[in-house]
C-alpha cells in the first residue's frame, strides 16, 4: 500500500530514495541536464548571469548540444563542463543511475554489477565507478576531533605459516614478515559517533602511522589506540592518548577501547569480500573512499543520493 504523500513508495518503507523515486525525478537525459544547469548556473531555471552581457540574462535550451544559450548574445553555458560528466558519450542518466546504486548500496556495488545494470562495457562502467570514488568521496574534511580511535588493519589476510615452528623458526618469522611487507596498510581513525578518515599506507611499521594521526587528528583530542609500538609517542602530540592491551585479552576497560574503528574495518572487509572478492593495491585507495564517505553520511537525513549529485554539479577540482 502506497503512502498518500509518495504515491511511489510504500507506508511501511524506510528508504531514503528509492528507485521509482529515481525514474520518477530523473526519466531521461534532459531531466538530469536541467538539474545540473539549476545546481550550478540558474536556480529557478532561467535565469543567470551572462559574462559576455555582463548582467543577468534569461538563457534557453539548445536542443542540437547538451547547453543553454543566452536570449540576448547567444554566449552558452555547458552544464557537464569541467565535471565528471564532461566529455562523456555516456548517458547522462546512465551516470546518475551509477551514482544512485552507490549511494543506495551499504557493502559496495561491482563494476560488473554496474556493467549489467547499464547495458556499456566493462571498462566503461570501471571508468564511472573510478571517476565517482576519486573525484566525488575523495576526502577533504576537516580534522577529526573529541575522542579519536586510531588503528590499523590488511585487507589482504592474515600471512600464512608454512614452515613447522619446532624444526624451521627463523623461516617462519623470515615468511611472515615478507608476507607483511607484500601486504596493503590500511589505516584509518574515527571519530566516536561522527566521521572516519581512511588511507593506504606502504607499511604497519615506522613513523608513517604516527605522522597520518597527527596530520589527521585535532591537537585537542583524545586518542585511543591498542599497543603497537608505531602509537607510543601520540601522548606527544594529544591531549590524551588511551591504550588498550589486546595481547592481554583486554577489550574494553571503560571508555577506553578500539571497537568502533575495528567496526568500521569489518564491514569495510565483508564488503571487499563479497562483492570484490580481492582488491589492487593500486585502486585501494578508492574503495576506501567510498566506505568512508557512505559512512561518514550514514546519519543524513537528506538522501545520499542528493548529497552527491549535488557534488557531481561542482567542477572536478572540488570535492564534498
Amino acid at each position: 500500500m502506497s503512502d498518500r504523500n509518495n504515491p511511489v513508495r510504500g507506508s511501511a518503507s524506510t528508504s531514503q530514495y528509492s528507485f521509482m523515486e529515481f525514474m520518477r525525478d530523473y526519466p531521461d537525459d534532459a531531466a538530469c541536464l536541467e538539474h545540473l544547469w539549476r545546481q550550478r548556473y540558474a536556480p529557478d531555471g532561467h535565469t543567470t548571469a551572462c559574462p559576455k552581457c555582463q548582467q543577468e540574462r534569461r538563457f534557453h535550451r539548445v536542443k542540437a548540444r547538451p547547453s543553454y544559450s543566452c536570449n540576448s548574445c547567444g554566449f552558452q553555458f555547458y552544464p557537464t563542463s569541467g565535471t565528471i560528466f564532461h566529455r562523456s558519450s555516456t548517458s547522462l542518466q546512465l551516470w546518475f543511475y551509477a551514482i544512485h546504486l552507490m549511494t543506495s548500496t551499504r557493502c559496495g556495488v561491482s563494476a560488473k554489477h554496474l556493467e549489467r545494470e547499464l547495458g556499456v562495457t566493462y571498462k566503461t562502467a570501471w571508468r564511472m565507478f573510478n571517476l565517482i570514488r576519486n573525484k566525488l568521496m575523495a576526502d577533504e574534511g576537516e580534522p577529526l576531533s573529541g575522542q579519536v580511535e586510531i588503528d590499523e588493519t590488511s585487507v589482504d589476510g592474515k600471512p600464512r605459516k608454512r614452515a613447522s615452528p619446532i624444526k624451521e623458526p627463523n623461516a617462519i618469522s623470515k615468511a611472515v614478515k615478507l608476507a607483511e611487507q607484500r601486504r596493503a596498510t590500511v589505516f584509518a581513525a574515527v571519530e566516536r559517533g561522527g566521521r572516519v578518515k581512511a588511507t593506504v599506507l606502504p607499511s604497519r611499521r615506522g613513523p608513517k602511522l604516527q605522522e597520518q594521526a597527527i596530520e589527521w587528528v585535532d591537537p585537542e583530542a583524545i586518542v585511543f589506540t591498542d599497543e603497537w609500538s608505531s602509537y607510543n609517542s601520540l601522548h606527544e602530540h594529544f591531549a590524551e592518548h588511551k591504550r588498550i592491551r589486546h595481547t592481554a585479552r583486554e577489550y574494553v576497560i571503560g571508555d577506553t577501547h578500539t571497537n568502533t574503528i575495528e567496526g568500521f574495518f569489518g564491514n569495510l572487509k565483508t564488503g571487499i569480500r563479497g562483492n570484490y572478492k580481492a582488491i589492487s593495491h593500486k585502486w585501494l585507495q578508492g574503495y576506501l573512499n567510498e566506505f568512508c564517505w557512505r559512512y561518514n553520511h550514514r546519519h543524513d537525513r537528506r538522501a545520499m543520493f542528493h548529497t552527491l549529485i549535488e557534488c557531481a554539479a561542482q567542477t572536478m577540482i572540488r570535492v564534498c
